[in-house]
């Protein structure tokens, strides 16, 4: 391959932009989709413990599964669309959304469900107002990991012509001209910690108590070192 075309950029910008929002067009909904499923999946499994092996189980198995594989098994049923990266993108974010729903779940103290259930909250309401927003941090690491492994995934679906950024790489491949290659990882890379950011602010947002408690174990200590005759800076 040649070296790195920098003139090549500013006349590609528009080529660029428009992959990227194909790119956010297949990732963006694959995992919202995934969520979507997920949920559900997930507190079955969590409360009917007889269902909870086979759910992870398949949900591991489906991800075994070779990406390329994937998208080629899924042509007949869908055909060559957008349909069909979305899909088999979607498939593929259940085994961490699933597991990490479930773990989340898993985490919530007996006694907050209990104090719900003692207020005369149904199991729906105690799932909505209690346990799920208590999960939140478990399942939010989830659906990170979930979200920045689609965007990378997108570019696979790049073979059957609908892979966003994925175009560059093939581009690049089939003319051994780097610079196409070079632009799409930057910009996948770029998608990827952008996407992570937002939903790290999205949590931020959505879970003040646990900045409650931060704050609170800070002051603490700060109290604690205090008391025993040193200041925090010399700590």
């Amino acid at each position: 391959m040649t070296a790195v075309d920098w003139g090549w950029f500013p006349d590609h910008i528009g080529d660029m932009t428009a992959l990227t929002l194909d790119h956010l067009s297949i990732a963006v909904p694959a995992v919202l989709f995934g969520l979507v499923i997920a949920l559900p999946l997930a507190v079955v499994a969590h409360r009917v413990r007889v269902l909870r092996g086979l759910i992870l189980g398949a949900s591991n198995v489906l991800f075994t599964i070779p990406s390329l594989a994937f998208f080629v098994l899924l042509l007949p049923v869908t055909g060559l669309t957008r349909s069909t990266a979305i899909t088999g993108l979607t498939i593929y974010t259940l085994v961490v959304l699933i597991r990490n729903t479930v773990e989340g779940l898993d985490s919530v103290p007996a006694h907050a469900r209990e104090a719900s259930v003692a207020m005369g909250s149904r199991p729906l309401r105690t799932l909505l107002t209690v346990e799920l927003p208590l999960a939140l941090p478990v399942i939010m690491a989830g659906v990170r990991v979930a979200t920045v492994m689609t965007i990378s995934l997108v570019s696979v679906a790049s073979y059957i012509g609908y892979g966003g950024l994925g175009q560059l790489f093939t581009d690049g491949f089939q003319r051994s001209y780097t610079t196409p290659v070079i632009a799409g990882v930057v910009l996948t890379l770029v998608l990827a910690v952008l996407a992570d950011g937002l939903l790290v602010t999205v949590q931020y947002l959505c879970t003040p108590w646990t900045r409650h408690r931060t704050a609170t174990a800070a002051a603490r200590t700060k109290r604690t070192v205090t008391a025993g005759g040193t200041t925090p800076e010399e700590a």
